[in-house]
């Protein structure tokens, strides 16, 4: 038996999926994104029931209603993690026991995007079922703890997410409300809307890409849907890009999506694949990202020397420094 290495032709010739996150506030249009993927190699994962924005849209969908058949969807697309025992929650004996229901996974093929809308609503689904675990009681007083619920809610989230991170042959796209608060120091930051705060610290080092869809104004002042997908941007989204090839900016197929220009009627079933870039392996996936630059939303001029675009700064007057106060002798 030889150690189990990988060529580098054997793994550029597998199919890859790409695993991502869309966060944006409420009403932005991130459910419409649905019509920018091909229906009939996608998944929709109708967690919200809030479907009414793609009603004519023509792929399948699925209506987990309970944490349950979220992990039992995980493992069945997933397959099992050889890793973990026979008593917990995506090993083998899990797998089978999902099988002997839902028949055999190949139906699953033909499936290359799982869009599940949203991370919100399953990390709500997940505490209902964390709050009525053992670990959500106390041992000495017997009641309710609501410290050992949020723990084991950080624990089933990170698993799900992590084993739906290694289904390497599809692409899986979660979509979530982004909140905007206030820190200590009246400093606008933005957070995905996910009960607990681990999940929302440990999401970005799981998945691939990280995209906020938000409203931004261009360099004439009108304001445009735009994704922002570099960690390093002017707003302070939560954003990232493991590829290193997005760019801020829109795509054709969102301007479509959200009615600029021909809206995909019910019998678009050939719409372009969403989210993909550059950076393809050899299965082609990616996200749509070839969008207009950071620079250019903002109105950036070019650099006379370099030939790149630069922020212009107002320097400081000299008016507006802090006078000093003189001092007491």
């Amino acid at each position: 038996m030889t150690l189990p290495i990988i060529s580098a032709d054997e793994r550029l010739s597998q199919r890859k999926g790409i695993k991502g996150c869309i966060f944006g506030r409420s009403g932005e249009g991130k459910t419409s994104l649905l019509w920018t993927l091909n229906a009939t190699t996608t998944l929709f994962m109708d967690l919200e029931a809030g479907d009414l924005a793609v009603e004519g849209w023509e792929g399948d969908t699925l209506r987990p209603r309970t944490w349950k058949e979220c992990r039992d969807f995980a493992v069945f697309i997933g397959g099992p993690n050889p890793a973990l025992r026979d008593d917990q929650p995506y090993s083998q004996a899990h797998f089978d026991e999902v099988c002997s229901r839902y028949g055999d996974p190949a139906g699953l093929e033909k499936y290359h995007t799982v869009f599940i809308d949203s991370i919100t609503v399953a990390g709500r689904l997940c505490f209902q079922w964390c709050r009525g675990q053992p670990e959500a009681t106390s041992d000495k007083t017997g009641k309710p703890d609501i410290r050992g619920a949020y723990g084991l809610h950080g624990r089933e989230m990170i698993g799900w997410l992590t084993h739906l991170q290694h289904t390497r042959g599809k692409h899986v796209w979660f979509v979530g409300i982004l909140d905007e608060k206030l820190d200590d120091f009246n400093r606008k930051v933005f957070q995905p809307q996910i009960d607990g705060a681990k999940t929302g610290l440990e999401l970005p080092g799981i998945v691939d890409q990280v995209i906020t869809l938000a409203a931004i104004t261009d360099a004439n002042g009108k304001l445009q849907r735009a994704f922002v997908c570099q960690t390093l941007n002017p707003w302070s989204y939560p954003a990232k890009d493991r590829s290193r090839s997005a760019r801020h900016g829109r795509s054709p197929a969102s301007r479509k999506a959200y009615g600029e220009g021909p809206k995909p009627g019910p019998t678009r079933a050939s719409a372009p694949e969403l989210p993909r870039d550059r950076h393809r392996g050899a299965s082609g996936a990616g996200v749509d990202l070839t969008l207009q630059s950071q620079h250019q939303l903002k109105g950036a001029a070019p650099c006379p020397d370099s030939g790149t675009t630069s922020t212009p700064r107002n320097p400081t007057p000299t008016s507006s420094r802090r006078a000093r106060l003189p001092r007491c002798t």
